[in-house]
């Protein structure tokens, strides 16, 4: 199965088949191979540092109620909080003077912090730290909403896809998401010019190798 590994880094990708060997039947000796390789192309690509992101969850109420998630709103074991404008800025100041050069704002879907709100705040740090990057993890917004984001300051959006298959993905939330959206929100982001990071759960509820393999 080396071989397969080389091809992976050289392609990264395989037919499904390799895939799933790879997955369910990797020894110590091609796990230790792979781990060879994905550290050969990290230090590559970002050499040997370590980025650190000044991460303020600025809220932990939410309008969804996915299955998998602590903050979902029928979650009724949890103590909700929001933070004001106040205290995010005051957060990026003491991250500032600490040296942290990117902040992110990551929090629920919470309809109490608008779309006006959101802009107000990312427009206030971008005059304040014009030299650090603003990164948003705040959901399924409208194209429109992403754009008054992007013009505002940020630069950046996290949005994983938590899984790619239509099936998996409705065992995960209520009826009323839909994995198609989640992806024409990547889509968004991406063309407007966001650095746009997304990915999967890895061993979440009912996901199978096959879900892994598709995504």
């Amino acid at each position: 199965m080396k071989q397969w590994i080389d091809r992976l880094r050289r392609e990264r990708t395989l037919r499904p088949e390799e895939f799933r060997q790879l997955l369910t039947e990797c020894d110590a000796e091609l796990l230790r191979y792979i781990n060879k390789q994905a550290q050969e192309v990290s230090l590559l690509h970002f050499g040997n540092k370590i980025y650190i992101r000044g991460l303020i969850e600025i809220s932990n109420c939410c309008r969804n109620n996915c299955y998998y998630c602590g903050i979902r709103k029928g979650n009724p074991n949890i103590e909700r909080y929001r933070l004001t404008q106040e205290s995010i800025l005051d957060c990026c100041k003491q991250g500032y003077e600490s040296g942290f050069r990117t902040f992110v704002l990551q929090g629920g879907e919470d309809p109490v912090l608008t779309d006006d709100k959101i802009e107000r705040i990312v427009t206030n740090i971008r005059q304040e730290y014009p030299d650090c990057a603003i990164t948003l993890s705040l959901g399924e917004k409208s194209r429109n909403t992403y754009e008054r984001f992007f013009k505002a300051g940020a630069n950046r959006y996290l949005l994983r896809h938590e899984t790619y298959n239509e099936a998996h993905y409705q065992q995960l939330h209520p009826a009323e998401m839909s994995g198609k959206r989640r992806l024409q929100c990547l889509q968004d982001l991406k063309d407007i010019g966001y650095q746009t990071g997304t990915g999967i759960m890895v061993g979440s509820p009912g996901q199978t190798v096959e879900d892994i393999i598709e995504d």
